[in-house]
């Protein structure tokens, strides 16, 4: 049996139940005006600007809680959490793993305005079997770019970052370098950890308590005065690393459907642990009246990519009833839980259907401390406070959106994610694969589990919502893939794609790249990945100043075709 969510009576909440068509004008004007009141801050007794809390998970799916419908993990401090606030049913991420979710969390924007899609670079596995050049992704967040913390900070807050930070390593790129006061990221393990900056940590520590024993140290210090703590746990990503003890607690609990690895329970064990302990360090000062404590998780779950049709990949949990999983643009691989609490300002047990995502956080939280916008850069987002107050029943939004210009591989020559975008209005979620140009369309309503495709059945609803998905790529700057001619000819330009794109003669390539190589510019520096691969078919290489060639064949026959960004 797979584990089901049990549908709840709204409370509070009109949740996503709108029509595509046919609103009035007047009243979405008027509740996007709410919502983007940001100028004043929400004071509490004593006229102190509230603390924000933010516990992220990594790779946690939807279903993965006790109050998202699973009966096997075991998550009473999560379910007390939801219970003691606003639980959303339709939040979601960002992006369908880890960086792009962490960069819209920081800055409010979507991917195409920080340049992050994915972890690590857009190109995976066999080159020669895609038909598009993906769009090179970036790495590191942009140290211009305006974060959370920075806003807050302005404010007067105290800022501290501990977790996985994954927007970049060098001390440009740090949280410290970002608007964070303190921060101690970690990354790799939860047994034998290593720390950036350097913390001598027992052999036996794991990381999870670790984390958390910072972040209550710093909870501690800063209760006199406003702060932003973002607890960014590793859990529960692999490696599968967990507690022995709570490893033989769950081996003798039966599994159910997807729900059955031991070690992966134990770890969501370990990860509720952690919010059980801050939560009662808030209430034990005194705080919970004073503080806005944000769970959710970067991405959906590992788990549900078989049915999803990607028969090579195995999982670790289950997303059902949704489809897919991590890396996907399906449900399973962007629903995340999203939970908000806050004492005495939001109505416990109210379980909500608006639709909300990762872009949100930062409008919100800079509307809770009174950070006056415009910012240096647009955000995407939008404010949530009269949502959780109680004041509007829903957010006036045109829709939510997804760009994934890239690739990412299960296995050799199987894709569990090829370049896609994806648009949701109303109930209605619509996904264009860029490959072929393919749209599925689904009535999430009725569909969660994407199983029923309404393209042919509803051609005007497909293509109303593939034209704003268009407009929306066209007004964001959101770059595209170019298709890859075999012989001779120019990158095929599909909508969306950015204008300055043009093709030259491999010659022309084959001459600037030897050059760079002669002038000893660093491989680093000229961009060029795979250099030392050449002779092998489909590989695709950046060059100095956006340059890009691909080999086709064998370097003797010199048979290339190459773009290059003008």
């Amino acid at each position: 049996m797979r584990p089901t969510v049990e549908k709840k009576p709204i409370a509070g909440c009109a949740g996503a139940r709108r029509s595509v068509v046919g609103r009035l004008a007047v009243a979405e004007w008027a509740l996007f005006v709410l919502s983007l009141v940001v100028a004043v801050p929400v004071q509490i007794a004593g006229g102190q600007l509230p603390n924000v809390v933010f516990v992220l998970a990594d790779d946690l799916g939807w279903t993965d809680l006790g109050c998202q419908g699973s009966r096997y993990y075991e998550t009473p401090n999560i379910d007390r959490l939801a219970s003691e606030g606003m639980r959303f049913t339709h939040g979601y991420s960002c992006g369908p793993n880890c960086q792009p979710t962490r960069a819209a969390l920081m800055t409010g924007q979507y991917g195409p305005r920080t340049g992050i899609y994915t972890v690590g670079d857009t190109n995976r596995f066999d080159w020669s079997m895609r038909p598009l050049i993906p769009v090179r992704n970036k790495t590191e967040l942009d140290p211009a770019k305006l974060t959370v913390a920075e806003v807050l900070q302005k404010r007067g807050y105290a800022t501290g970052y501990f977790g996985k930070w994954h927007l970049g390593d060098d001390p440009k790129h740090h949280p410290l370098a970002q608007g964070f006061e303190e921060a101690v990221v970690s990354q790799g393990r939860h047994f034998r950890f290593d720390t950036t900056p350097h913390v001598d940590v027992g052999r036996d520590v794991y990381l999870a308590d670790f984390l958390t024993d910072r972040a209550l140290d710093f909870i501690r210090r800063n209760k006199d005065r406003p702060f932003l703590l973002w607890l960014s746990h590793f859990a529960v990503h692999s490696p599968y690393q967990a507690k022995q003890e709570k490893v033989a607690h769950f081996r003798g609990k039966p599994g159910v459907g997807g729900h059955n690895d031991p070690v992966y329970a134990a770890m969501i064990s370990s990860l509720d642990e952690s919010v059980g302990r801050v939560v009662k360090a808030i209430d034990d000062l005194g705080l919970g009246p004073s503080t806005l404590l944000i769970f959710s998780s970067d991405n959906g779950g590992v788990g549900g990519y078989v049915a999803a049709g990607v028969p090579a990949k195995e999982g670790v949990t289950d997303n059902a009833p949704l489809r897919g999983g991590k890396g996907m643009l399906y449900e399973g691989g962007v629903r995340v839980p999203f939970i908000f609490r806050w004492k005495d300002q939001i109505k416990p047990g109210t379980v909500c259907e608006e639709p909300i995502i990762s872009v949100d956080v930062l409008p919100t939280l800079a509307a809770l401390a009174g950070a006056e916008g415009p910012f240096s850069e647009k955000t995407d987002g939008l404010n949530l406070l009269p949502l959780l107050h109680g004041r509007v029943s829903s957010l006036s939004r045109d829709a939510l959106y997804w760009h994934f210009p890239g690739y990412l591989g299960s296995g050799p020559n199987i894709w569990r994610t090829t370049p896609a975008g994806a648009i949701r209005h109303g109930d209605f979620k619509l996904i264009e694969f860029f490959e072929d140009g393919r749209l599925e369309l689904y009535d999430l309503r009725c569909d969660q589990g994407q199983k029923h495709n309404l393209v042919s059945e509803r051609p005007g609803l497909a293509g109303d919502l593939h034209g704003r998905l268009k407009r929306w790529r066209e007004e964001i700057g959101a770059p595209m893939p170019v298709r890859r001619l075999p012989r001779t000819g120019t990158a095929k330009r599909r909508s969306g794609a950015p204008r300055h794109t043009r093709a030259v003669s491999p010659l022309a390539c084959i001459f600037h790249t030897l050059s760079s190589v002669r002038k000893g510019v660093s491989s680093r520096d000229r961009g060029i990945c795979g250099l030392s691969g050449i002779g092998r078919p489909g590989l695709l290489c950046e060059a100095v100043e956006g340059r890009r060639f691909e080999q086709r064949d064998d370097m003797q026959r010199v048979r290339r075709f190459c773009v290059v960004a003008a």
